[in-house]
């Protein structure tokens, strides 16, 4: 069978790598029932990667005759008698429209149905999406009749999930290969400045130019020892607040050691406080009962909790580090992320939904550490706005819809929170009649793919 190469523009290339097989044609019956078969129409879509039927469909709507394209038997009819050249001169035009790349050129794309309906082809060689003309007729018959996806949307979503993790761990690796150089500097400075002064000054006016540059594993283990035979060295560890601040700037970093300061002046202050009260007379007061609580029965951990990660994030908190300081944090996790939502959103009036798209990634990275965390984010969303009664109210179903855009969350949680909801105590709240549209929206939509 002759082989050509795909696209007008590359028919002088000899070395082309895509190619597809030359049109034959063949003209079936006579009088009204003249008929043109394309017989090898099957070989060419499977070389353009396009079904058979787009192909059949795009001649009858350029030539306004009626096609058909038999999936069992795999024959390609179009009604009247045409020529073999005028048929592959508008097959280079299904080419140019929804085969090649408008970036790079390149055939090997693939057909993507957006969700508001508009066709689009996304390169595998130049990672180019080109937008494609809604005007042409076989637009329609493509979103009836949409390519069959390669991978579903749960893989698609799996995979991403994947490539999330495996970003965030090479972070982490990074950050402790920085933290593990930055202990090995001190650790040599503070080797160079003990009490080997006088014998390393000695070796420094006899080094060369070698021995002036950063010490080696071996030069660290001779002053180590050097060290250790100095009998007449006595060691004391300063046990000062002022010392101790001192080593945790120096062996953690700044977010961390502002976390842990801040701990350690909490507990002083507390001690403080127990030792006033031990040794002031015991009196009723009417003020300690009407100290707020927490739905457990705690003393105000919520209040705490809000106030830590508000201080946490003011002191410039990333999306990366907010995993592991809720997870210094003391409290259970729907505690933990009724804080965290409260301390992103507390006070924002207007614009709640144009709020959430901007700190999407905090809520991103705390909610990727197992699935049951979907639940308490949007259980977090339930119980503030509830809470507040204001335009995150009113917002509701903006604010489920971009957070499942984002891939924050997903449908079947989306669904599963409302239903409880609907079921439980606070069945009456104007929350679930503002959150019904984006339910109904995510459910028409599963329906929808399961019919196609």
């Amino acid at each position: 069978m002759a082989l050509q190469n795909i696209g007008a523009s590359n028919s002088d290339d000899a070395f082309y790598r895509y190619k597809m097989p030359k049109m034959v044609t063949k003209v079936e019956g006579r009088g009204n029932g003249i008929k043109t078969n394309i017989v090898n129409m099957v070989d060419i879509a499977k070389a353009l990667a396009r079904p058979a039927s787009y192909t059949t469909k795009y001649f009858g709507c350029e030539l306004g005759a009626q096609s058909k394209f038999d999936e069992k038997t795999g024959t390609s009819l179009v009604n009247g008698s045409h020529e073999t050249a005028k048929l592959a001169g508008l097959l280079e035009n299904f080419i140019k429209k929804y085969v090649q790349c408008y970036g790079c050129g390149n055939p090997e794309t693939e057909i993507i149905i957006t969700k508001s309906q508009m066709l689009q082809l996304k390169c595998a060689a130049c990672g180019f999406v080109s937008d494609v003309d809604m005007r042409d007729k076989l637009t329609t018959f493509i979103l009836k009749n949409p390519p069959e996806s390669k991978k579903g949307a749960k893989d698609k979503k799996a995979l991403r999930r994947a490539e999330k993790e495996r970003l965030k761990e090479g972070e982490a690796a990074d950050e402790e290969l920085k933290k593990l150089k930055k202990e090995g500097k001190k650790k040599g400075s503070s080797l160079k400045d003990g009490p080997a002064k006088a014998s390393s000054t000695k070796k420094k006016a006899n080094s060369s130019d070698e021995e002036r540059m950063s010490p080696t594993h071996s030069q660290v283990d001779e002053k180590e020892e050097v060290v250790d035979d100095d009998d007449d060295v006595q060691w004391q560890t300063d046990t000062s607040l002022e010392a101790a601040r001192q080593r945790i700037q120096e062996q953690l970093s700044a977010a961390t050691a502002d976390m842990v300061m801040l701990s350690t002046e909490e507990t002083e202050k507390k001690a403080r406080a127990l030792s006033k009260e031990n040794s002031s007379p015991k009196v009723a007061s009417p003020t300690r009962e009407e100290k707020p609580k927490a739905e457990n029965g705690s003393p105000s951990t919520h209040g705490t909790l809000v106030n830590e990660l508000k201080l946490s994030l003011r002191k410039g908190v990333s999306a990366s580090q907010l995993k592991s300081t809720l997870s210094a944090l003391t409290g259970s996790a729907q505690e933990k992320m009724d804080a965290l939502f409260e301390a992103l959103f507390e006070g924002v009036a207007k614009g709640f939904v144009k709020e959430v798209a901007r700190k999407k990634n905090y809520l991103a990275a705390a909610v990727t550490q197992d699935e049951g965390s979907q639940l308490l984010l949007l259980r977090a969303i339930g119980a503030f706005c509830g809470k507040s009664g204001s335009s995150a109210l009113k917002e509701v179903a903006l604010i489920l819809k971009t957070l499942y855009d984002a891939d924050v969350l997903e449908e079947e949680y989306i669904v599963q929170w409302y239903q409880e909801g609907l079921k439980g105590s606070n069945k009456d709240s104007q929350i679930w009649k503002n959150a019904k549209p984006v339910i109904e929206w995510l459910q028409n939509a599963e329906s929808e793919t399961e019919e196609e």
